[in-house]
């Protein structure tokens, strides 16, 4: 029996059941109304609407990098078991190295195992951040992907024009540890540098400081305002006593993502 997307809906509004679901629960039986309604209720998916209202700030991130390509995929679940699954994991790595090979896109193609993983664990999966790079030719691409209990967590990918894979690589430990917001100072949007400035100052004059002597003094603490978000500016993680752009020599970083759980 033939079934239509009100059919859907009305069986999402009596069972509490999410979209997804409600259509497997007709496709299963026929359009049968009713027999969709037991379906659910003996597959504990009746009230599976309800997750969507939880939070899903737990799981696990996947790295593939294949030559001049390289992809992040983020899948978001509720619970540090369920993120810590082989099945849970191995679809975040089969959606990273779909994604590198076929384009960001491609993810949506795993639409059913995401479905299916999120009806067999019972848990809000959803994928979250999804990037691909493809490093230009003559360009350097590497990453760092940060482990922890048995599945990703942090993972960088960095392009350099000039530079080896290894100062690629060393960059990527870096980022994954320091979270940078902008590659450079230029980088930094103009309200965002007016808001600092203005904290600064008003900082700066709660302490005491003269007040002819505020702009000099704001000044000073943006400098360090910018080495804490702008890559380019800030001390090596493994020798504080140089930059990263001092480390870069005569590289350029061309771009660079990271995505991190929570």
């Amino acid at each position: 029996m033939p079934f239509t997307a009100k059919d859907v809906q009305a069986l999402r509004q009596s069972s509490g059941a999410g979209m997804m679901d409600a259509k497997r629960a007709l496709e299963a039986n026929d359009g049968d109304m009713e027999a969709a309604k037991q379906w659910l209720r003996e597959k504990g998916l009746a009230a599976s609407a309800k997750r969507d209202e939880r939070e899903n700030t737990q799981g696990a991130v996947a790295l593939f990098v294949d030559g001049n390509v390289g992809a992040i995929v983020e899948l978001k679940c509720e619970t540090d078991f369920v993120a810590s699954s082989e099945r849970f994991k191995q679809l975040a790595s089969d959606l990273a190295s779909l994604v590198a090979l076929r384009g960001e896109s491609a993810a949506e193609q795993r639409a059913k195992e995401l479905e299916d993983l999120r009806i067999t664990l019972k848990e809000k999966i959803e994928l979250g951040d999804v990037v691909r790079i493809e490093a230009s030719d003559g360009h350097v691409l590497d990453s760092y992907l940060h482990v922890q209990a048995g599945r990703g967590v942090n993972a960088v990918l960095v392009e350099l024009d000039g530079g080896t894979p290894q100062l690629a690589h060393d960059i990527a430990v870096h980022i994954a540890f320091a979270r940078p917001k902008y590659l450079s100072k230029d980088d930094v949007p103009a309200d965002v540098v007016d808001k600092e400035r203005e904290t600064l100052t008003a900082l700066s004059r709660n302490e005491g400081k003269p007040e002819q002597a505020l702009p000099k003094i704001v000044e000073g603490r943006l400098g360090g305002f910018f080495k804490e978000v702008a890559l380019l500016e800030q001390p090596y993680a493994k020798d504080d006593k140089q930059t990263i752009s001092q480390l870069l020599g005569g590289a350029k970083i061309v771009r660079y993502a990271q995505v991190e759980i929570g």
